[in-house]
């Protein structure tokens, strides 16, 4: 079973900078994306950024021009790189991955989230 291992999360002032990286517990794996996404206290689960096997980028409008999804695939691991961090930015980020299976039907796979806290 395929299990994603998040780290980098912190806290931070306004203004701040972190570098989120998750890549699998064992082997790699076939992804059809990879993502991050985040929850913060009272509000729904939302898209922060995904990055596609084609290597095709989709990022959420309240962090873009702030923040950068990337992967390498060398290490096997994704990162997401946080600039300019505000308050409204603390919450639980949580790594994604959408895989191909024998069934024809994909997986979700989310890790366990990591904490990023942006203090004023």
């Amino acid at each position: 079973q395929v299990q994603l291992v998040e780290s980098g999360g912190g806290s931070v002032q306004a203004g701040g900078s972190l570098r989120l990286s998750c890549a699998p517990a064992g082997s790699p794996f076939a992804f059809n994306t990879l993502g991050w996404y985040r929850q913060a206290p009272g509000k729904p689960r939302e898209l922060v950024a995904t990055i596609a096997n084609s290597g095709r980028t989709n990022i959420g409008d309240s962090v873009k021009g702030r923040f950068t999804i990337s992967r390498d695939n060398a290490k096997n691991t994704l990162y997401l790189q946080m600039n300019n961090l505000k308050p409204e930015d603390t919450a639980l980020y949580y790594c994604y991955a959408n895989l191909p299976t024998t069934t024809g039907r994909n997986l979700e796979v989310w890790g366990q989230g990591t904490l990023v806290t942006v203090s004023s």
